[in-house]
């Protein structure tokens, strides 16, 4: 998965829902199932979600959307590899966007 972000320190919900092609509502529920995700939120109570949030939750979306794990596995794996997870996903993501990079330059030969 591209995310389509543009470089800032703070994103609203609804750049993050649409980035992750999902409704808001399920960013809420895994704001309060996850308790990596945690965004800012100001006087009015509106969120604003930092670049470890968007990781958390592009880490959360991998497990739950693409490899099918149901939430309590989803907290469980993250309870026990969080770190790992979060290292080795950027790796895979950054190895994904090179391989498309790659190919991309195969098409124009």
């Amino acid at each position: 998965m591209h995310l389509d972000l543009p470089e800032k320190l703070y994103y609203s919900i609804g750049e993050v829902a649409k980035a992750f092609n999902v409704n808001t509502s399920l960013i809420r529920f895994w704001e309060k199932e996850f308790t990596v995700i945690k965004p800012k939120k100001n006087t009015n109570g509106i969120r604003y979600f930092t670049k470890e949030d968007i990781q958390n939750i592009e880490l959360i979306y991998h497990l739950v959307k693409e490899r099918g794990y149901k939430l309590e596995g989803a907290k469980t794996y993250l309870k026990s590899h969080q770190k790992e997870s979060l290292e080795n996903f950027d790796i895979i993501r950054k190895l994904n966007s090179i391989k498309a990079s790659l190919l991309a330059l195969k098409a124009s030969l």
